[in-house]
Parts: structure tokens; sequence; C-alpha cells
């Protein structure tokens, strides 16, 4: 699949909010109007894929793969994400609360990637001495 970058500009028909509303329909003349809420300018996982199409069609794989987390992420809800990040901090966690977190990440959320990531990191942490 090609897509157009800038996406904003050449996809804004074709990218939608996480409540369904299009690019091309967010303006300004709209939320003057109270059209638009703050769930319609939330990222919707449609535009995290596409912003990792671009960075793979660009050979960029890392980028890719960091948006396919963020499209994982989306959702998840704050909380978890703000735990997540706090346990993913040195010395913050042990091994088993990792190991936790990617199973919920995993079972809860169906993030793949993310749990992937979160167990490698437990990994990492284990062999640098920087688990609780």
């Amino acid at each position: 699949m090609m897509v157009r970058y800038p996406l904003g500009a050449n996809e804004a028909d074709s990218i939608t909010s996480r409540t369904g509303k299009k690019l091309s329909e967010i303006t300004l003349d709209e939320i003057k109007k109270g059209n638009i809420h703050p769930d319609d300018i939330k990222i919707s996982k449609e535009m995290l894929s596409k912003q990792g199409e671009v960075a793979r069609q660009n050979d960029n794989p890392a980028m890719a793969a960091n948006f396919q987390r963020a499209s994982e992420l989306v959702d998840v809800p704050d909380d978890v994400i703000l735990e997540m990040y706090n346990k993913l901090r040195p010395n913050r966690s042990t091994k088993l609360e990792l190991v936790q977190m990617a199973q919920e990440l995993l079972d809860k959320y169906g993030a793949v990637n993310c749990a992937r990531l979160v167990m490698e990191a437990a990994e990492i942490y284990e062999k640098r001495g920087i688990l609780l």
C-alpha cells in the first residue's frame, strides 16, 4: 500500500480519528461550532499504522516498529501506560512485575509488540542488574 506523505495534506479524507471523524472534517469552523470534541482529535490506530507505512517505505524499520507499538497503545488506558512507564525505569520493578505487565499487555489489550518490548527490557535489566 503506497501512502502519500505528508499524510495531513494527501490523505486527509482517508485518515480518521479514534471516533471515526475524518481529518478533513476537523476544521477551525467545526471547532467553533462545537462540532469537534476532545475525543475527535485523538489519534487512531489507522493513523499510526499509516505513519509506520511511511517509515517502512522510506527504509526506516526502527521508526516503523515504534509506530506499530504506538498503534497498540491506543486502546490501553492512560493510567496503565503511566504505570508501564514507571515500571520500565531502572531499579523500579522486579522481573516478575515486568513479566506480569507484559502478560497484561498481551492478554488484556492484544499489544503483542509492546509486550515483547517489556520482556526484552526485563531480560536486559536482569543482565545489567537494574531490577529490584
